[in-house]
């Protein structure tokens, strides 16, 4: 039996579009003990393929970290058999603001060290002992709170687009140099301030809450569910939203909108923008904010000389790629010196 995508994702979209069908695109995690995650891997990916759902899914020793889509229609039975693994009974379900039928075009399902890289030994502290979970509306009235210090926990370009009011987000490209960074900022606060912190979906949260109680801050506190969640709640009941801007997400929206604020700028042309594509030299694929204008002026590509590669014919594009590794760029998200306008 084939355990891997048959189709490309080019062939993928066609059957998506011909098919005409909504899609939903959810996102989930848990933290939970499990024996051979191999075996959990190959149960998910042969279930999953039959209903057809698309996504990005890391299974570890310590959990499962899921992005993905599920046609509408196949909903329930998706719900039913998460039902019949025990530690996925009844786990929340982050179901996106803005639906997008293309978000994820393969399944992959993938084995991996851990489910978040933190660069944590989990060893050395009570990884169960997190932060007090807080929902939308107690989210908000800690934020008015005087004595609470709100920190993002996602990376420069995530926050770049959109963010908390009044929030610190720490200039870094991964999650694991941030938690140094903030514990050290903050480090005379950890007796008497609120630490309130919030990520996409929640699961950064997670482990950070954890870490930074086993260092001492006393009052640690996460939004649960993540900006996903807190999005839905504010509109479910009518709150205050104190989001602006785009919310990131990592499939091929690469970000839905909580707010009409634009936050970023092109970083091309310096004029207000908030959409992240990909340079379009594959040899390049750097992530970068772009504006319909430059996208058209430069072909979708972050500098001249990407243009002028991606203009060539592909069969040449691919020789000059042949023993090349892809430009480690794609880690530096915004960070380009050809971007003149970069964060």
């Amino acid at each position: 039996m084939q355990l891997y995508n048959k189709l490309s994702a080019k062939e993928r979209a066609e059957l998506i579009e011909k098919a005409g069908k909504d899609r939903m695109t959810i996102s989930f995690y848990k933290y939970a003990q499990i024996g051979n995650p191999e075996i959990l891997r190959n149960h998910l990916f042969i279930n999953w393929d039959e209903i057809d759902v698309l996504g990005r899914i890391y299974v570890s020793y310590e959990g499962i970290n899921a992005q993905l889509s599920v046609p509408a229609e196949n909903f329930n039975t998706f719900k039913n058999h998460l039902d019949t693994i025990s530690f996925l009974e009844n786990v929340r379900l982050n179901v996106a603001i803005e639906q997008d039928n293309m978000s994820f075009l393969k399944l992959k399902v993938k084995v991996r060290d851990k489910i978040v890289a933190d660069g944590l030994n989990d060893e050395s502290f009570n990884v169960t002992d997190k932060g007090v979970h807080v929902a939308a509306e107690e989210f908000n009235e800690l934020l008015d709170d005087k004595n609470t210090i709100l920190v993002d926990m996602r990376n420069h370009y995530e926050s770049e687009i959109g963010h908390f009011q009044g929030a610190i987000t720490p200039d870094v490209d991964t999650f694991r140099e941030s938690l140094p960074i903030i514990e050290d900022d903050l480090a005379d606060y950890k007796e008497d301030k609120n630490l309130v912190m919030y990520c996409t979906g929640g699961i950064r949260c997670e482990k950070a809450s954890a870490y930074f109680k086993h260092k001492g801050f006393k009052k640690v506190y996460q939004l649960e569910g993540g900006i996903i969640n807190y999005a839905r709640q504010v509109e479910a009941q009518n709150l205050e939203n104190k989001f602006i801007g785009k919310n990131f997400v990592f499939d091929h929206r690469r970000g839905e909108r909580i707010s009409d604020d634009i936050i970023a700028n092109c970083h091309q042309c310096g004029n207000p923008c908030d959409e992240h594509v990909n340079c379009a030299n594959e040899a390049c694929h750097l992530l970068f904010i772009q504006c319909e204008s430059c996208a058209e002026k430069m072909d979708t590509c972050c500098s001249v000389e990407c243009k002028e590669v991606h203009n060539l014919p592909v069969e040449k594009q691919k020789e000059l790629r042949k023993g090349k590794e892809v430009s480690n760029k794609i880690f530096k998200k915004g960070r380009s010196e050809v971007l003149k306008y970069k964060k």
